[in-house]
């Protein structure tokens, strides 16, 4: 497919800014693939289309507040560093994008407010990205403790066009969130309650988990007309054994495979033995999913309203079915259904 396939306008009064008080009362699209019939229900509702046997697969990655503020050395000018992904934690080598980038050269020295981090520029990456060195004597523990108090949480500024408040620490993470190391939040699932959760519990649903730190490549733009041509960044994930068990047991019994976030549609998709089952692995995923694509292990989706010509509405759109759910997106701006990151949900079974 190609990337004009994937362009139409969103009024930008239907990219939220903020999320519905209550998670699990933001609205909920639900589209049926084998009839093209689409429901429009209430998040919290979506536990009606579940039944005993089923399983929900999770991201349980944590997001940590990656954006830092610092002075360059000698000069004080304000510099903004965004935290991509960990390289070596022994050595505290990260891969950043810097801004403004024209200011970070190889060998400069970044403080960091009143605080005792300091990093260093060892190689330059791409034209904002940057390798850099913390210069840090405390343990890990206190390492993440100091990024905590001085990041800010992540949220894309690009999109929604706010600064960033208290409320994001909580409301830009799911509940279930547990393994630090994402730069950006799998947004489908901050729709869930405990309470929902335990109503899925007593139902007999089962929820399990799986972690892929995402990355800005997951939003990186796609600037290549032919799809196939487009490289995805590496992203790191673990798939564990309790969930493979219970994802084949669902499958084996023709239950429903729900994959809560295209972050873990890709994530299972990625680990498929040659009978067409989930197996238990860790490593990096580059996996781009396009359509036309034959999914192995997912029959259910949940996932958000996204933006035109994001990988992540071309995964949905591979999930869903290219036209199928390109109808349902008009129908979503024709019923003012909230895009992005703090916006709405759609169901597709």
């Amino acid at each position: 497919m190609k990337l004009s396939d994937f362009k139409f306008e969103v009024p930008k009064k239907l990219i939220s800014l903020y999320p519905t008080e209550n998670r699990d009362e933001s609205r909920l699209m639900v589209v049926h693939k084998a009839t093209g019939k689409i429901d429009h229900r209430v998040f919290k509702e979506v536990i009606e289309y579940f039944n005993d046997g089923d399983v929900f697969v999770t991201n349980n990655t944590k997001v940590f507040p990656a954006r830092l503020y610092g002075n360059k050395e000698k000069t004080g000018a304000k510099i903004e560093v965004f935290l991509l992904r960990e390289l070596n934690r022994e050595l505290r080598l990260w891969d950043v994008l810097v801004d403004p980038a024209r200011k970070i050269r190889v060998g400069n020295k970044l403080y960091f407010g009143d605080s005792d981090l300091v990093a260093e520029v060892i190689d330059n990456t791409t034209s904002r990205g940057r390798t850099i060195r913390f210069l840090f004597d405390g343990t890990d523990e206190e390492f993440f403790k100091t990024i905590d108090v001085l990041g800010e949480t992540p949220i894309l500024k690009e999109y929604i066009e706010r600064e960033v408040d208290s409320s994001d620490r909580d409301r830009y993470q799911t509940i279930y969130a547990e393994h630090v190391g994402a730069v950006a939040a799998p947004t489908a699932g901050l729709h869930f309650t405990p309470h929902l959760l335990k109503r899925l519990e007593i139902k007999g649903v089962s929820v399990s988990p799986i972690t892929l730190h995402i990355g800005l490549g997951t939003f990186r733009q796609v600037d290549v007309e032919d799809l196939t041509k487009h490289k995805m960044d590496s992203e790191n994930y673990d798939i564990p054994e309790r969930t493979v068990e219970l994802v084949n047991r669902a499958l084996d019994g023709k239950k429903r495979v729900v994959a809560v976030g295209t972050t873990s549609l890709k994530t299972i998709e990625s680990s498929v033995t040659a009978n067409g089952r989930l197996k238990a692995s860790a490593g990096w995923t580059d996996k781009f999913i396009i359509p036309p694509y034959d999914f192995k292990i997912a029959n259910s989706l949940i996932t958000n309203f996204h933006l035109p010509e994001s990988t992540l509405l071309m995964t949905t759109a591979a999930f869903g079915g290219y036209d199928l759910v390109m109808k349902a997106y008009q129908e979503a701006i024709k019923e003012k259904y909230r895009f992005f990151s703090y916006g709405d949900a759609m169901l597709i079974i």
